[in-house]
């Protein structure tokens, strides 16, 4: 889609759901292209389908690749705070004929793809140290 016609769809969905921010649907659109790139998929076509898991995953790993530590706040800033978030930008995107779905794509694919700590801010943590681990006990 031109990116025209995808201003003129994000206008519209911003004045139907203003439950996320506009950058959210930027990152979006990213992040699928991010996805559709890391799984080899070809531009176009049929073959191009991504699921709801996959793009969860390829989201998850372009928003840590983007924002780093700072993930879980970018997101939250948005109105981003569970995996069905993602869903509801995606099917927001797809009504207004930015994105495809097949008959099998559902919202809900999206729902408890992930616990947001683990996904975003676990990742950033020190590891234990060994040593420490074993003395303690």
């Amino acid at each position: 889609m031109k990116n025209s016609s995808f201003a003129e769809a994000l206008k519209s969905i911003l004045l139907d759901d203003p439950r996320y921010a506009e950058g959210a649907y930027h990152f979006i659109r990213e992040a699928l292209d991010h996805t559709i790139r890391s799984l080899d998929k070809p531009q176009d076509g049929p073959g191009r389908h991504v699921s709801g898991k996959e793009l969860l995953d390829g989201i998850r790993a372009y928003a840590i690749g983007e924002f780093g530590p700072l993930t879980l706040l970018v997101l939250d800033e948005w109105g981003i705070r569970e995996s069905i978030d993602f869903g509801n930008l995606v099917f927001n995107l797809v009504e207004k004929g930015v994105l495809g779905k097949t008959d099998q794509d559902r919202v809900e694919d999206f729902a408890n793809g992930y616990d947001f700590q683990d996904a975003f801010v676990r990742p950033f943590e020190p590891e234990p140290d060994a040593e420490s681990a074993t003395s303690a006990g």
